[in-house]
């Protein structure tokens, strides 16, 4: 059976359609009342801002969700994104395990 690979959905795309969008707010709005510049939320919407750990926190103080859950969108979007790039690189190494059981 064949493996689909789905897009990657970045954590600003979410903020976005699942947060902002529905709530019906604006970026400009959401900046002012968590008290960081417009443009931060703009970088993150367009996914060239990382959510860090000050910003998780703030979003999950406003969204009345856990910190957490915008870091682990923030993690999952970064391993999937360095697991592209470095898949054919690793795909060769032999886990510490399997090695002690090699002939030497």
């Amino acid at each position: 059976m064949k493996k689909i690979k789905l897009d990657i959905i970045s954590p600003g795309t979410i903020l976005y359609e699942e947060f902002i969008e529905p709530l019906g707010i604006t970026a400009y709005r959401l900046s002012k009342d968590i008290k960081v510049q417009q443009t931060a939320i703009s970088q993150i919407i367009k996914g060239s801002r990382r959510i860090t750990v000050d910003m998780a926190l703030r979003f999950s103080k406003y969204f009345e969700n856990s910190p957490q859950f915008w870091l682990n969108l923030q993690n999952f979007y970064d391993l999937e994104l360095q697991t592209e790039k470095i898949e054919s690189y690793i795909q060769d190494i032999i886990p510490f395990k399997k090695k002690e059981s090699l002939p030497v």
